[in-house]
């Protein structure tokens, strides 16, 4: 049979996804402060996009009519009225509410309501190290210039827990130098603050912590060098038969220990406070919820009158940049339209969940119902992928509390007679269960599953452990205290 080429027509469908819709799509599952980041972006690098001041009326997108003139705060042959000071006036000013109202760290004056005032928890320009730490008491110890070299060496390599994470022989070679004088160097650092800090171990962290309580000869660094791996278990009774004590010394020393700090440089890495800012906010009033969007520091975007003059700056341009142009205020209404586009779907989606979880949000986690995008997706007449790029990094403030758009969907389990009960309600019950239970006795997993079966929830013993680990409660062993 011969091969040969042949064209052919054919008519087929299939779905482009055009550079706009792209865009779209990228906006819905943004975050509303990762949204406020792209729009400014798209203020500072698009001249047609424009944001409307307060003091300005809104007007739709799609209705681009504006005034050629508009108003300023300031006309033309107005002039400002120097304002005298005296002496008088200055005697008589108030310098404290002054002062209360001003940020020097900022440089900037803020009043009492301004929200834009920067938190306190975030108000130094750089925080502290803990190597910036160890140099600082290295530079003002007594060594010298080649303990100096050795000590910042060594400093260099100590991790952000606070462990010296080499070996003393890498770091003599290195600085060319013997082994035991690093060693000595070594020992000197152990004395820095915090304590404990440039261990090689944890059990060298904790007898540093020993030596510098002043608790060398007691139980409890006995423990330390010989039963570290007994306390982990509890294991008092074998504890205080091989170091011939009694159990309540051991629990005693056990007590002092568990006060110990296993990582000395963990004060160091506290990070600037994040805020979560609710993207939905949900009131009851009177019988009804009553669902608002949060657009607080959103800009009310519109096209820069200039472009919108009918033609008058037409014979200023030439073609290219003519050109320029109506590609930017095409790119600019289509920005303003996919904003409101997804507002309105974020909008809908929350109403919708709203309308499955009533129960939810009148009496608390237990009556969570089991809901999946599809529900939600069927109720609005949109695609289940929509969905789940709507709940992505979006936040409702409830009656209940602040939760995560995608925390309203889990699975259902069944309990009998047609009902099903949402998985995060089961996780609230064992929580509950696991906060009465004695210590020195805790439930099994296994138990734990009867517990609830009694409550007609019936899951499996495997099923109850991962809810268990998902809580990031231990096993029973874990939890257990004789005590």
């Amino acid at each position: 049979m011969a091969l040969e080429m042949r064209q052919q027509m054919k008519l087929t469908q299939q779905l482009v996804m055009t550079p706009q819709l792209q865009q779209a799509i990228k906006l819905l599952q943004l975050s509303r402060l990762e949204l406020q980041e792209v729009v400014q972006q798209e203020l500072e690098e698009n001249p047609v996009l424009d944001e409307l001041t307060e003091l300005e009326e809104p007007k739709e997108p799609d209705t681009l009519e504006l005034s050629e003139q508009e108003s300023s705060p300031l006309q033309e042959g107005d002039s400002f009225q120097e304002l005298k000071v005296n002496e008088e006036t200055i005697r008589e000013m108030d310098w404290d509410t002054f002062l209360e109202g001003y940020n020097y760290s900022a440089g900037e004056q803020y009043n009492d309501d301004d929200d834009d005032r920067p938190s306190f928890e975030n108000m130094l320009t750089k925080k502290g190290t803990l190597s910036d730490h160890l140099i600082w008491q290295l530079n003002m110890g007594k060594f010298t210039d080649e303990e100096m070299r050795i000590g910042t060496e060594i400093i260099g390599n100590v991790d952000e827990d606070g462990y010296f994470r080499s070996t003393t022989e890498e770091v003599a070679l290195v600085c060319g130098c013997d082994q035991g004088f690093v060693e000595e160097v070594l020992a000197q650092l152990h004395d820095f603050d915090p304590m404990g800090v440039v261990a090689r171990d944890l059990r060298e962290c904790l007898l540093i912590q020993v030596r510098l309580l002043e608790m060398e000869g007691t139980v409890v660094e006995s423990i330390i060098r010989d039963h570290l791996k007994g306390l982990e278990l509890r294991n008092y009774r074998q504890i205080g038969r091989a170091l011939g004590v009694e159990i309540k010394d051991v629990l005693l020393a056990s007590r002092i220990i568990s006060n110990m700090e296993p990582k000395p440089g963990r004060i160091f890495q506290q990070d600037d406070i994040q805020y979560i800012s609710a993207d939905i906010f949900v009131y009851k009033i009177g019988e009804e919820y009553v669902v608002t969007l949060n657009e607080d520091g959103l800009p009310n975007l519109r096209i820069n009158p200039l472009y919108l003059s009918d033609g008058k700056l037409g014979p200023l341009l030439d073609q290219k940049a003519e050109s320029y142009i109506n590609d930017k205020t095409r790119s600019a209404l289509w920005l303003i339209k996919s904003i409101q586009q997804r507002q309105r779907t974020i909008y809908k989606t929350a109403k919708s969940i709203v309308k499955f979880q009533r129960e939810f949000f009148d009496k608390g986690i237990e009556h969570l119902k089991p809901l999946v995008l599809r529900d939600v997706a069927d109720d609005i007449g949109m695609h289940e992928s929509t969905i789940s790029r709507v709940t992505s990094n979006k936040y409702m403030q409830t009656p209940q509390g602040l939760f995560e758009l995608k925390y309203f969907f889990n699975s259902g389990i069944s309990i009998g007679d047609g009902e099903f009960i949402a998985s995060e309600s089961v996780k609230n019950k064992i929580k509950e269960i696991l906060e009465s239970e004695d210590l020195r006795k805790p439930f099994s997993d296994q138990r734990l599953a009867e517990l609830l079966a009694k409550g007609n929830i019936i899951i499996a013993r495997r099923t109850v452990t991962k809810y268990r680990e998902m809580l990031r409660i231990g096993s029973s062993s874990e939890r257990k205290r004789l005590y």
